[in-house]
């Protein structure tokens, strides 16, 4: 689980402070405010661990099938305007469940610009169980290596130079020799980490009138869920315990959120296609000619009974096409399951609704402001800006920002005055 993040000089971001990230995260603010951008910054880290390359240094994108985002260029991400050396950093804490060596530690990376006009790393650090490990960009791409503040490095070379934004080469722990160990420890947390992170964004396939099942269990949901059914068909015909708990776990919401009464997978006569039909007051119905909103939220419900526990599950206005009281019951959705199921929750969300019955869960002690954050992002110029909402044990906002949703007491007001206005031009 990430407990905190920090940008620097990243898009928007001056400099974003530390970040508390707790079991479930909300993310609000006006549209092109930099809510995004907070996710967007693991999701780089993600998309670079995973590249074929073990040399690079960050992979900005650009391959549209096994990327996440294409970053453009380093001008792209350097924030606009910045002053100084031309560098932006990335950092963040983890509390790790799978590792039974490294339980918690951090990560703080600043990049720059090599002569090519490719991002190199400037300065590398992590930290765990008291132990600084740092690599420090020289003179014409060598790297020294230093341990606990040491002022002299351990070793100096292009050999040494970091991989995949999260690792040493395996020359650099050798050298290190029994501190080393340790350091293949922590790297390997910290790459484990963001391969954990599942990711949905805001834009979601239309749905198909059926689908052909090949008989095996996909490895991810996709960006956009378009594996979303192939994950329910294979959780209901490959008849295993662990299976049917995603098809349940989904039809279960559905229900609460009172868009079906059952979610069922039919196979078109003796073939390998298979259609979803969506049961609802009495009437059955093929997922394609139901409302868009059970085929949009249709990946988010799978994605939570879908990720291994221990997961980061990071999502995109999850409520996008649902009526408010759906949108509602996502947010007890986000605080049951992250609970039953060791999961992490990082929504950027504009839902009124969803964030009104979070504040309702707290004031019914189902979550504490420990176990939630709330953030809303604005924009003061070029500059982004994070605001925590500080919340009582009743959900209520101490800070409330201005405009936050809207005026609704400006409305109600001006309502009024309309009708007392109009009556009096009635009685005239």
């Amino acid at each position: 689980m990430f407990t905190r993040l920090r940008l620097i000089n990243f898009k928007a971001w001056e400099d974003t402070g530390d970040v508390d990230l707790k079991p479930v995260t909300m993310l609000l603010g006006t549209n092109s405010s930099g809510k995004s951008t907070l996710i967007q910054s693991l999701l780089l880290l993600k998309q670079t661990v995973q590249s074929p390359d073990r040399s690079i240094h960050l992979n900005l994108g650009g391959d549209e099938i096994n990327d996440l985002f294409n970053f453009g260029g380093f001008d792209n991400v350097l924030r606009q305007g910045t002053s100084g050396a031309r560098q932006f950093s990335l950092g963040f804490s983890f509390r790790s469940y799978a590792s039974p060596r490294i339980d918690q530690g951090d990560f703080f990376c600043s990049y720059g610009q090599n002569s090519a006009g490719g991002v190199t790393i400037q300065e590398w650090q992590v930290c765990a169980n008291n132990r600084q490990f740092k690599s420090v960009r020289r003179d014409k791409g060598a790297y020294s290596v230093m341990i606990d503040n040491e002022n002299l490095p351990r070793d100096k070379g292009r050999h040494l130079s970091p991989e995949r934004s999260v690792s040493l080469p395996a020359d650099a722990i050798v050298m290190l020799g029994q501190d080393g160990v340790v350091l293949g420890d922590l790297c390997l947390s910290i790459r484990r980490e963001l391969e954990n992170i599942v990711y949905l964004g805001p834009l979601r396939r239309k749905p198909e009138r059926d689908y052909v099942w090949n008989k095996s269990k996909p490895g991810e949901v996709g960006n956009d869920g378009h594996r979303a059914i192939d994950v329910l068909l294979a959780s209901a015909l490959m008849k295993t315990e662990d299976q049917n708990r995603i098809i349940d776990g989904v039809s279960k919401w559905l229900v609460r959120m009172k868009v079906a009464d059952k979610l069922e997978i039919k196979q078109l006569g003796r073939s390998t296609r298979y259609e979803l039909v969506v049961h609802r007051d009495g009437i059955q119905a093929n997922l394609r000619d139901v409302g868009i909103g059970i085929s949009q939220v249709l990946p988010v419900l799978t994605i939570a009974y879908f990720a291994p526990g221990g997961s980061t599950i990071m999502l995109e206005e999850p409520e996008i096409h649902l009526h408010p009281l759906a949108q509602s019951v996502l947010a007890e959705l986000f605080v049951e399951v992250s609970r039953e199921r060791n999961v992490q929750f990082i929504v950027e969300t504009h839902s009124e609704h969803l964030f009104r019955r979070m504040q309702t869960l707290i004031a019914k002690r189902q979550i504490t402001p420990k176990g939630a954050a709330m953030y809303f992002v604005e924009r003061e110029g070029k500059t982004a800006r994070i605001r925590p909402l500080e919340l009582d044990d009743f959900g209520r906002v101490k800070n409330w920002p201005e405009g936050f949703f809207g005026d609704a007491l400006g409305e109600t007001r001006e309502q009024a005055r309309l009708m007392f206005a109009r009556q009096q031009e009635n009685n005239i």
